[in-house]
């Protein structure tokens, strides 16, 4: 799915601002049409933004249900003859659309964008209502799953359920007859990089392919939909250094360019050969965090300048990379990462399919989690459709270097390798080009997992020094060495995408006592170096950036408190630890 973009044949219209918002705890207004009138006793709701923490309403916090969208939209009348596309970047966690009266497109899945060609339903210079249903309920055919009890949500992440509009929502124009999609795989040999495309297209036309360099210069260029373009001394993209050639599609009919869209195109290679993850051919190692879309007032919604202050924040530890946890980001922080050359394990929202350590966690009896009764056959086609809708969405973003299709999932059972199995041979049907996995959790440790054998890499969530050796990390690093150097017998790059301690900021302690500044720098120190020491291991991912909201728990202090920054942004000493560290690799 390709974006909205102004170009010489498309433009766009932002749809973001003041939508009218109402609850619908009752479920009535699907039966009753709201979106056939102006949405009654609604208020002022800004899109994006999670709707949760933004009014001082506690029964909008802990919403669970339905919650009603609606603005109206003037179409451009320049756009009489276009095609005309509504597109919402997503919605948590399912979606159902109206334009005036006529349903036009709904969606599963809160993390992907969707569109809908309303072309037959508005009109070029007149007003439309737009009206959209947005279902926050988690289910066990849910991406994250979770169950309703008594209209009450639980589910089974340890990170907050926002729900909303989280992302920009799109009016956008095509000509009728225009590109669809476009595919590129890039390649190198020697000082020669390589772009293949494939290009698809709606309507007559032929395909012209046009490269050109940061300057504008034109580098090379192909005829036909599908092909090979052939760079000489290219200048590939690398981590640290984004450097991206335009790719400028044309859909022309004789001498008329009908449709054109330009797509940035960042020319580097893959590769897992042994123990060695590599870029560019050469030893790549991983050194960043997992992250969460989590900010005061804001929740989950996107936000650039949140979004810049971040990436600053992570050159500034001298981080090179990151994990979309648990769940693809706003894509406008792909674009970012692309530009800036910093590295991504895309991950889908499948977090939470393990409730062997929910059982533990809620002290309460479940059934299993891959079951006819829980996470079934249809379950698993929702994932496999959010695996599609992923790929489709970040196949190009030269950043990506690794799909993630699940965190912590039950991975030591036939039945977990039953149900990934056929997962991960669709992300690797999707893309061939990119090495897949899912992330272990530290109770599946090596010897009673069964998923990271069908992956390229191993992903390790550990804990030593703080679930388990709590405050002894003598202990925890003689337990992290041991159960690593067992991993590294595999015979792939091992990466350690968490490892922390929640910290309470500005609790100081002069000896080693959990929940101290001085303890989360001293567990981190510990595993580095065991790191240094376990050659296989090829990647360091702290858990977590900053800290993030939860649903209330007594084990949870205003939220998760692993992040090496507070949720406002302001270091810990751990931060400083970690540029004392990172700053000189690289």
């Amino acid at each position: 799915m390709l974006r909205p973009q102004d170009g010489p044949t498309r433009e766009r219209k932002s749809l973001n601002g003041m939508w009218r918002f109402r609850l619908d705890p009752d479920g009535v207004g699907r039966e009753q049409e709201w979106f056939r009138t102006p949405l009654a006793q609604a208020r002022d709701m800004p899109v994006p933004a999670s709707y949760n923490d933004v009014l001082a309403d506690a029964t909008v916090r802990d919403h669970v249900g339905d919650a009603w969208y609606q603005t109206t939209v003037r179409v451009p009348r320049g756009w009489a003859g276009e095609r005309v596309v509504l597109r919402f970047d997503s919605a948590t966690h399912r979606a159902v659309v109206w334009v005036d009266d006529v349903e036009v497109v709904r969606h599963e899945g809160g993390y992907t964008p969707f569109e809908a060609d309303v072309t037959a339903h508005v009109r070029p210079g007149e007003e439309s209502r737009v009206t959209v249903v947005v279902d926050n309920r988690l289910t066990w055919h849910s991406l994250p799953p979770g169950i309703v009890e008594d209209g009450r949500q639980t589910y089974f992440h340890d990170f907050f359920n926002y729900a909303g509009l989280h992302r920009s929502v799109w009016l956008y124009s095509t000509p009728a007859a225009h590109v669809s999609d476009v595919t590129v795989v890039t390649g190198l040999d020697g000082g020669t990089g390589t772009v293949d495309h494939r290009v698809e297209t709606v309507g007559a036309g032929d395909v012209r392919v046009v490269l050109t360099d940061a300057a504008g210069r034109e580098v090379a260029r192909d005829e036909g939909s599908t092909g090979r373009l052939v760079v000489e001394d290219v200048h590939p993209w690398r981590p640290g250094e984004g450097y991206l050639y335009d790719l400028r599609v044309e859909l022309t009919r004789e001498a008329e360019v009908v449709d054109s869209y330009t797509l940035p195109v960042g020319v580097r290679t893959v590769e897992v050969r042994g123990t060695q993850f590599l870029v560019n051919g050469e030893p790549f190692r991983f050194t960043g965090f997992g992250k969460h879309e989590d900010a005061l007032f804001r929740g989950k919604a996107h936000d650039d300048v949140l979004m810049v202050h971040d990436f600053a924040l992570m050159e500034w530890t001298g981080a090179n990379s990151l994990r979309t946890s648990h769940y693809p980001y706003a894509e406008e922080v792909l674009d970012h990462a692309d530009r800036h050359g910093i590295v991504v394990i895309d991950e889908t929202a499948a977090v939470g399919q393990n409730l062997g350590l929910m059982a533990g966690i809620l002290r309460r009896q479940f059934p299993p989690t891959f079951s006819p009764d829980t996470i079934d056959d249809a379950a698993r086609e929702v994932h496999a459709q959010a695996i599609r809708e992923l790929v489709a969405r970040d196949k190009n973003h030269p950043s990506v270097v690794l799909w993630s299709i699940a965190n912590e999932p039950e991975s030591d059972t036939d039945a977990a390798v039953a149900y990934f199995q056929p997962l991960v041979a669709l992300t690797r049907e999707l893309d061939p080009t990119r090495p897949v996995g899912t992330v272990n959790m530290a109770f599946s440790p090596y010897g009673r997992d069964r998923l990271q054998a069908l992956g390229d890499v191993v992903m390790l969530n550990r804990y030593y020094g703080w679930y388990l050796h709590t405050g002894d990390l003598a202990a925890a690093e003689q337990a992290l060495q041991a159960e690593l150097e067992q991993w590294a017998t595999e015979g792939k790059p091992v990466l350690v995408t968490e490892y922390g301690a929640d910290t309470l900021a500005g609790l100081h302690s002069l000896t080693a006592e959990p929940w101290s500044e001085e303890y989360q720098a001293d567990l981190l120190d510990t595993y580095h170096r065991v790191f240094d020491r376990v050659e296989a291991v090829v990647g360091e991912q702290v858990w977590n950036f900053a800290d993030f909201a939860t649903a209330p728990s007594v084990g949870r202090v205003a939220g998760n408190r692993k992040g090496v920054f507070t949720r406002d942004r302001r270091p810990k000493a751990a931060a400083f630890a970690l540029r004392r560290r990172w700053r000189p690799l690289g």
